[in-house]
């Protein structure tokens, strides 16, 4: 039998995929994956560099394979594989009758250690907070004595600031890579396979934004604890139309190609801390979205099971809108929608908030079907992957799920979105509108959906009391009639 080789899929690039090993690495570049799917250009573009970059930092112990398919470039060898990150991905693995697999990496929770979590709990529900509390315990970060450091666990409740003026932003803007040869060559082949009609992407090409190396990522890393990390905590939920990116550390797109390992994340988060050089409040808050939220995302994926990505207990079956599927704001008269949507065209990202207050509750509100809006997360973000994208579109932003990840719907009228951004003040709309020319969609959509799901609703001890308000609406007819035209047009 030949000497193994090292296979990474392209979510696998970092140095602690390689760190038990000196085997040579197989690495395949396949066209077929941009063809299959309409990726952001961007997306396409940082997964293409990430790759390339990995195969010239490991020079002859690379063997680098441009292949239509992963299939072919496979079969013939003796390989070890990190588990892959999703269900596509390990049954071709596992098909492959010469292939090895390894526990998983890049995540700080092991499926081992989720699994005891599960069990303890005898059939409670799952909660988040919960499986956050015991990684802490677990790994000991931000903790004293076996208490939370600053005896609290959590400092959610200091980390909901609306945004300051756009002009007293508090943080200096993210570092930012430099592109190099690779990224020109990836830039021109991007080029001419669209040319050519090989390819067809959606969102605008621009300036490499995100770490393609674990060198870059580190730097990353370095600038955001050194220069942002003070502001995220009070600013994490805030939106800014002058600010996309905010005080947050644009590092989802590195973690999630397995450039940088989540851990070291936590560790220097918690190093600021120690070293005063950044308050409790936002290196927890930092630290809760990665050893909490990130992981709690990866492990719902597969506890969940296959069929969770097709539910859809609200029985919502609206298609995409063209506008949405397309990236187009031309219409658009909803500012903070009109906003968000170009940032995505022109980034490829836009934080959470923006996501799932704007994107996702407008997705929500409009009944679009969880399948279809799940697909456009995945291909339209830099960081989508399908174990991302399933679990926190179908369970957290759609609530297409019944309440299995999160126990009520994240639905909001233009009232929240005027508290924490600054869209709304140009906006044609007005947020405590809800009839007439000037109804804001985000306000008539949120009672509309109330009134769409109310029965369900009433059953809900958190939708309870919203729900109660429809009977306060004295112009709810007209409202439900004005939404029903309304339908998926740009608002």
């Amino acid at each position: 039998m030949s000497s193994p080789v090292r296979f990474l899929f392209a979510d696998q690039l970092g140095p602690h995929f390689l760190a038990d090993t000196d085997a040579p690495v197989l690495l395949v570049e396949s066209k077929a994956v941009f063809r299959r799917r309409r990726f952001h250009r961007q997306k396409a573009h940082l997964v293409l560099s990430a790759l390339r970059h990995r195969a010239a930092e490991l020079g002859d112990r690379a063997v680098y394979v441009r292949a239509e398919t992963y299939r072919p470039a496979l079969q013939g060898h003796d390989l070890e594989v990190i588990a892959p990150t999703s269900r596509a991905a390990r049954r071709l693995v596992e098909s492959l009758p010469r292939a090895r697999q390894l526990e998983e990496r890049g995540f700080i929770t092991t499926r081992a250690d989720f699994n005891r979590w599960v069990a303890a709990r005898s059939g409670r529900r799952l909660r988040l907070e919960d499986f956050y509390r015991d990684a802490r315990q677990r790994t000991g970060v931000l903790m004293d004595d076996g208490q939370p450091t600053g005896g609290q666990w959590n400092y959610d409740r200091d980390n909901r600031q609306p945004p300051p003026p756009s002009a007293e932003m508090p943080v200096p803007e993210p570092w930012w890579p430099t592109e190099d040869d690779v990224d020109e060559q990836v830039r021109a082949d991007l080029d001419r396979w669209e040319a050519a009609g090989e390819v067809r992407f959606v969102g605008r090409d621009g300036p490499r934004r995100f770490a393609a190396t674990a060198i870059e990522a580190q730097a990353a890393l370095q600038s955001f604890v050194s220069t942002r990390l003070v502001a995220f905590g009070p600013y994490e939920d805030a939106m800014l139309g002058g600010a996309p990116t905010m005080a947050h550390s644009l590092l989802s797109a590195p973690l999630n190609l397995g450039l940088i390992d989540p851990m070291e994340c936590v560790r220097a988060a918690e190093g600021a801390y120690a070293e005063q050089r950044a308050p409790l409040s936002s290196v927890e808050g930092f630290i809760r979205q990665l050893m909490g939220w990130r992981d709690y995302v990866w492990h719902l994926y597969w506890h969940f099971g296959e069929g969770y990505r097709h539910e859809n207990s609200l029985n919502a079956t609206v298609d995409l809108p063209g506008w949405l599927a397309e990236l187009e704001t031309e219409a658009v008269g909803a500012a903070c929608l009109r906003g968000v949507v170009g940032d995505l065209r022109d980034r490829g990202w836009v934080h959470h908030i923006p996501r799932l207050m704007v994107l996702g509750n407008w997705a929500l509100q409009r009944g679009l079907d969880p399948g279809q809006v799940t697909d456009w997360f995945h291909r339209c973000f830099v960081d989508g992957y399908d174990w991302v994208m399933v679990p926190n579109v179908v369970g957290m932003s759609q609530h297409a799920d019944g309440g299995k990840m999160a126990t009520k719907p994240y639905v909001a009228g233009g009232s929240y979105i005027n508290r924490m951004s600054d869209y709304c003040g140009g906006c044609a709309y007005d947020p405590r509108v809800r009839v007439g020319p000037r109804a804001c969609p985000f306000t008539a959509g949120y009672w509309s959906f109330l009134a769409r799901h109310e029965e369900r609703l009433a059953r809900n001890a958190r939708m309870a009391q919203a729900v109660r308000g429809l009977r306060r609406l004295r112009d709810l007819p007209e409202l439900l009639a004005e939404d029903r035209n309304r339908g998926t047009t740009p608002p």
